[in-house]
């Protein structure tokens, strides 16, 4: 990463949840990603009633969603979908997500996948091999995480042997499940972050129990 670390706000609306994690509901706590124990931080905000009342009508009309690589300045296209208020109010704040994650870590263009998701789309718990990764969840339940002293890594992916997360050993014991609220826009590093190699956001995919459940990923690109 060549982004400067910005300074740390000292009047955030929250305090940190976990050292390794850190949550408010300003936006600036986003900058505390730069942080070298942080993994995770997440901008809680109110879900936008616009864009719920549009997904609560065209969400089964959206198909599998859409890919779209952004550059400064470029408007997100969600002209395949059906029209309204809320369309608009969805596009604007895509727009508004990409724009941020662009101008957080100086990324020459931002790579956004908008999920149509009717199952979990990765189940197991799992450390996603990039940068950084923005995540916001407009529909249906947000996605789930572990805090670094509740996971044994030598137990993720194949050390599993294929059992379940809840048998491998991964989880430690007395181990609680974190969940992003709907709306809140939150960064996870991955393990390929500059100095993050064997470490990064441990996350999954919650279980579909409102299909379809919308997520957007937003990925850095330089």
């Amino acid at each position: 990463m060549n982004a400067p670390l910005p300074a740390t706000h000292p009047a955030l609306s929250a305090p940190a949840m976990h050292i390794d994690a850190a949550a408010a509901d300003d936006p600036l706590v986003l900058t505390e990603i730069f942080a070298d124990a942080v993994q995770l931080v997440e901008w809680r905000r109110p879900p936008q009633a616009a864009i719920s009342a549009w997904l609560a009508s065209h969400a089964g009309h959206l198909g599998s969603g859409l890919r779209q690589i952004l550059r400064p300045g470029d408007p997100v296209d969600l002209s395949r979908f059906p029209a309204g208020p809320g369309r608009d109010a969805l596009a604007a704040d895509l727009g508004l997500l990409a724009e941020m994650l662009g101008e957080l870590v100086a990324a020459e263009s931002i790579g956004l996948r908008l999920e149509v998701m009717r199952q979990a789309m990765c189940p197991r718990l799992h450390v996603d091999r990039v940068g950084i990764r923005m995540l916001c969840t407009y529909r249906g339940a947000g996605t789930e995480w572990v805090a670094e002293r509740d996971v044994d890594r030598r137990f993720l992916g194949a050390g599993a042997a294929g059992q379940p997360d809840t048998d491998s050993g991964l989880l430690r014991p007395g181990y609680r499940i974190e969940r992003i609220p709907p709306f809140a826009v939150a960064l996870l590093k991955g393990s390929l972050w500059q100095g993050n190699a064997g470490r990064g956001a441990v996350h999954r995919s919650p279980a579909v129990t409102e299909a379809p459940r919308i997520l957007v990923a937003l990925d850095a690109g330089w």
